[in-house]
């Protein structure tokens, strides 16, 4: 399985921080945000990522380079080298579509933390595999800032729904590639437009209750900074 990290953003609660650093490049215990995501992936066996880029693009690129430091292979998806030309969630995954193959995929968020263990996507994505599913998504207990939730999950069925008790997109999930077929690479949200899948019964998803944080502000990078010591 490939996974593409999202790294494309200007961070906008993060500036002035973010003028001058890429928000995936700032620091938190002792390593870049996004070297968090590219450990646990490696770690889980998943070395075949897919960054992309549009805010301090070359930037990212230089920091990161091809991977091989990391044990991983790492290609860019570059959207442009201005924030204002980075395509949001869906138009982000179907630009880099070329690029991850015809096997589902992982996307995960390039400025979260989390010791959520990536290898736990491999049922699914199996699932997936075999058209049993369409996605998979991985769901936190409703942050501070968040407590009205996203979505549900249907416990018995392990699907997500729309009803209550809801829960929050962890920013963690695996697709199928083929729900993109004839979308456009055009600058658009992830959502609602996948929740056509969900209403369909064609989402799985899982509660994790493991460290997870959404690092969104200086102070987030403060606590997160503290949390890992």
């Amino acid at each position: 399985m490939r996974a593409l990290i999202l790294a494309a953003g200007r961070g906008e609660r993060m500036r002035p921080l973010t003028d001058t650093v890429a928000k995936p490049l700032l620091e938190a215990g002792g390593r870049r945000l996004i070297e968090w995501q590219i450990a646990g992936l490696v770690r889980a066996g998943i070395t075949e990522l897919v960054i992309n880029t549009a805010h301090l693009a070359e930037q990212v690129e230089s920091t990161l380079g091809d991977g091989a430091r990391y044990g991983a292979r790492i290609e860019y998806s570059r959207e442009g080298p201005r924030a204002q030309d980075a395509l949001e969630t869906r138009g982000g995954i179907v630009q880099a579509l070329p690029l991850l193959g015809d096997e589902p995929f992982a996307v995960v968020s390039g400025d979260i933390l989390t010791n959520y263990d990536y290898r736990s996507l491999a049922a699914p994505a199996r699932r997936i595999a075999r058209g049993e599913l369409d996605g998979h998504f991985v769901l936190v207990d409703n942050p501070p800032y968040h407590p009205g939730g996203d979505m549900g999950m249907d416990h018995e069925s392990g699907l997500v729904v729309r009803s209550p008790p809801l829960l929050t997109y962890a920013n963690i999930v695996v697709l199928a590639p083929r729900i993109f077929a004839g979308v456009p690479p055009v600058r658009t949200r992830l959502f609602p437009w996948l929740y056509r899948w969900v209403e369909e019964q064609r989402v799985s998803a899982e509660h994790w209750t493991g460290m997870w944080s959404n690092v969104g502000t200086p102070q987030d990078l403060a606590a997160a900074a503290a949390l890992l010591g």
